[in-house]
């Protein structure tokens, strides 16, 4: 097996890998984005407060609620909804492109190959990001539904709580953590395509240099004329004339 299609093979698993990656972002962050009614639980600012609240037509009692000041920022959320869409979508794309380059048995000319690379660096840094953006707000959130770790059960142990909130957070831990395992893992993806892209780069720019020079290289080593060569002005050959030219 060639050196480039060992390449095509492991991009076009590297792309099948981020088709399920990008998904296990996208669908929890859409679960929750369900169960929190279009809101973001990302950087949400609040504060536990313990009043007497009528549940269920019953009698009043004193309970303890969760209190959300401001909702974090919906383009917390989004932003990491676009890589996983984006990565989904490329993916898919680059996959089945891969898939044909193995079936016709060519690569991507070195223009592509480079166009290739710029865009992978780019939403490298764009994963990158994001996975930044999820990880820090999940802590915001979990520092307020815990008031900063002083309630008796940690932040996943909370999702069984009742925070008496007007939307559903009976597994809000449980998306978000998938979401931010999952984002983690398209941004070494994306770093891993961004290195078989730069490996594809090369063996095109190898093949675009050596290409053109191998027929001289073969001829120059067998000895063999160019077949460009001009011809000799008069006709006459190179070779010495015989002595019977002479008689």
């Amino acid at each position: 097996m060639e050196l480039d299609r060992r390449l095509l093979l492991a991009h076009c698993a590297a792309h099948t890998l981020s088709v399920l990656a990008g998904l296990l972002v996208v669908i929890p962050l859409a679960l929750n984005g369900s169960a929190f009614k279009g809101r973001c639980a990302l950087f949400s600012q609040g504060f536990w407060r313990t009043e007497n609240l009528t549940l269920n037509n019953e009698e009043s009692k004193e309970v303890t609620h969760l209190v959300i000041q401001q909702w974090g920022p919906p383009a917390a959320c989004q932003f990491a909804t676009f890589v996983g869409v984006f990565t989904v979508l490329y993916g898919a794309a680059q996959g089945w492109r891969s898939l044909f380059y193995l079936h016709r048995r060519h690569d991507d000319t070195l223009f592509s190959a480079f166009l290739t690379l710029l865009l992978s660096l780019c939403v490298l840094f764009l994963s990158g990001g994001a996975s930044v953006t999820l990880t820090l707000g999940l802590v915001s959130w979990c520092n307020t539904v815990t008031d900063q770790n002083t309630r008796p059960y940690s932040c996943a142990e909370s999702q069984a709580i009742p925070l008496y909130l007007d939307v559903e957070t009976s597994s809000f831990y449980t998306e978000l953590t998938c979401a931010q395992i999952s984002l983690w893992c398209v941004t070494v993806l994306w770093l891993t395509h961004s290195i078989l892209s730069f490996l594809r780069l090369y063996h095109s720019h190898s093949q675009h240099i050596s290409g053109p020079c191998l027929p001289r290289e073969k001829e120059r080593l067998l000895g063999q004329p160019r077949s460009d060569s001009p011809p000799h002005p008069h006709g006459h050959s190179n070779s010495p004339q015989s002595p019977s030219a002479f008689i």
